[in-house]
């Protein structure tokens, strides 16, 4: 089990080193991710689900491009687009794993919102998987907070309030509770 962990960690320090941008990325989505399961009572199995789809959220960008992964602007919608396949093109690589079928809704559903305008189905509230919500939130928390080839990071004060302005809009409310409360967010 943990030669396993260990291979993927090193296989999306491989996909995350695609862009100077995201090094660590899926280490540290990962860590917020446990942090909200251990803080919600999960149990060994739920927790392995969860640490392994959030080690493997962003595995289907090795299908996007590095000049769309780094351009400096805004993205085009033909090139959005092209992003906004990676949730299925993550989920289409991690399905060939045998009895794996539990880590895939975290994988594939990462970017749905609550408020249903997310992708890549529009699933809104309880209908996205529980996972998937953990991972949204701890995958924005880290794009926030880390330097972009468009952006400089945001304080810590800025994404608070972004997180509680968007409870019950982009995130689960009772989730973004939850992660607010963590100490690597404080």
């Amino acid at each position: 089990e943990n030669i396993f962990i260990g291979i993927l960690i090193a296989l999306t320090r491989a996909i995350d080193a695609k862009s100077p941008w995201t090094a660590g990325h899926s280490e540290r989505v990962t860590k917020f991710a446990e942090a909200i399961g251990h803080n919600l009572h999960f149990n060994e199995d739920e927790m392995r689900a969860l640490t392994i789809s959030a080690i493997l959220h962003d595995i289907g960008k090795i299908a996007v491009p590095e000049q769309i992964l780094d351009k400096p602007g805004k993205l085009t919608d033909e090139e959005f687009a092209v992003v906004k396949k990676h949730p299925q093109a993550g989920a289409d690589i991690i399905s060939s794993i045998p009895s794996y079928e539990s880590i895939l809704e975290g994988i594939v559903h990462h970017h749905e919102r609550w408020d249903g305008k997310g992708y890549p189905k529009g699933l809104h509230e309880k209908d996205i998987p529980l996972i998937a919500r953990i991972i949204c939130i701890a995958d924005v928390y880290d794009a926030l907070t880390e330097d972009r080839p468009y952006r400089r990071a945001w304080s810590r004060t800025e994404v608070r309030q972004f997180f509680e302005e968007q409870k019950g809009k982009m995130f689960d409310a009772e989730l973004v509770d939850v992660f607010l409360t963590l100490p690597d967010v404080q």
